[in-house]
């Protein structure tokens, strides 16, 4: 509760409560509930309970990944005919899967509920994808989004099937480590542009299901980083990355908002910010410049 209290008074009016359950691997067909690896339903109660007695709206946020740690994206099969049914199975799994959580997403009164997380090998099987929401619909009554990623939205026709678009936008808006945030804001424009394009080619919103960066030198190159523990710490790279990115959006009406990655369950002591080299804002300049925008 504590930590997401400290949520609420950077202005944020959203939680994206992300979990995740895995399959044994990317060519499996069968989607395991494992709660010894994932959290439970009561889990998944108690933290948007939390939430909304803060006042938080929530989007549910169901992920499956790969047991043999390969990304989610490549779970998937060849294009071939003969891969139907195997595309079947693992389509019927999933769809079981995320049934469930739009069911328990129902009875807790979630604003949001997101259907995917960057799965791009799946994404051309639009009209398995189709079916899926369908069955979806008739289960959830609020707003559905798929989270694509960076560079693939264009990639998803069946887009238009959900009511607001999402993307990972880890986008390398960073020249050089230590970019300012001007030649930073510059890298968003096109990003920007194409967005904007796909909004109207769809007539729905865009959601940054996920954006940030470390607070790292160098992380603003590649944002989606979370391993290169070498890089030394950098406060100023990732406020710039923050502040670059509300500013290009902030005013645009077809942009609904960001769910920034991340806001750690367990946050690092007061005293322990300018020495945390990762995703998290707490206590850092980052916070600072959300809170700018946020508070009023």
């Amino acid at each position: 509760m504590d930590s997401m209290r400290k949520l609420k008074e950077t202005g944020s009016e959203w939680i994206a409560l992300s979990f995740w359950t895995w399959q044994q691997d990317i060519h499996s067909t069968n989607i395991v509930f494992d709660y010894g690896y994932t959290v439970t339903d009561s889990d998944v109660a108690f933290a948007v309970r939390q939430a909304k007695e803060l006042g938080l709206k929530v989007c549910l946020k169901p992920v499956v990944n790969s047991a043999d740690g390969i990304w989610r994206a490549h779970i998937g099969f060849p294009e071939e005919e003969a891969a139907q049914p195997y595309w079947e199975r693992w389509f019927a799994s999933y769809s079981n899967f995320i049934a469930h959580y739009a069911e328990l997403a129902e009875e807790l009164g979630c604003e949001m509920l997101c259907i995917g997380c960057e799965m791009i090998k799946t994404e051309s099987q639009t009209e398995k994808w189709r079916q899926l929401i369908g069955r979806i619909r008739s289960i959830y009554n609020g707003p559905l989004i798929y989270n694509a990623n960076h560079g693939k939205e264009e990639g998803v026709e069946w887009f238009e099937d959900l009511d607001l678009i999402g993307t990972s936008a880890y986008y390398p808006v960073a020249s050089v480590p230590g970019d300012t945030e001007e030649n930073m804001m510059a890298n968003w424009l096109p990003v920007r542009n194409k967005l904007a394009k796909l909004s109207r080619k769809f007539g729905k919103p865009i959601v940054f299901m996920e954006v940030g960066c470390r607070s790292a030198l160098g992380c603003a190159t590649m944002p989606w980083d979370f391993t290169r523990e070498e890089f030394p710490f950098s406060e100023e790279e990732q406020a710039r990355f923050y502040s670059s990115a509300l500013r290009t959006f902030w005013n645009e009406p077809w942009f609904a908002g960001f769910f920034w990655w991340d806001w750690s369950l367990r946050l690092y002591k007061t005293e322990d910010a300018k020495s945390d080299k990762g995703f998290d804002i707490y206590g850092k300049k980052a916070e600072e410049i959300l809170k700018s925008y946020y508070v009023e």
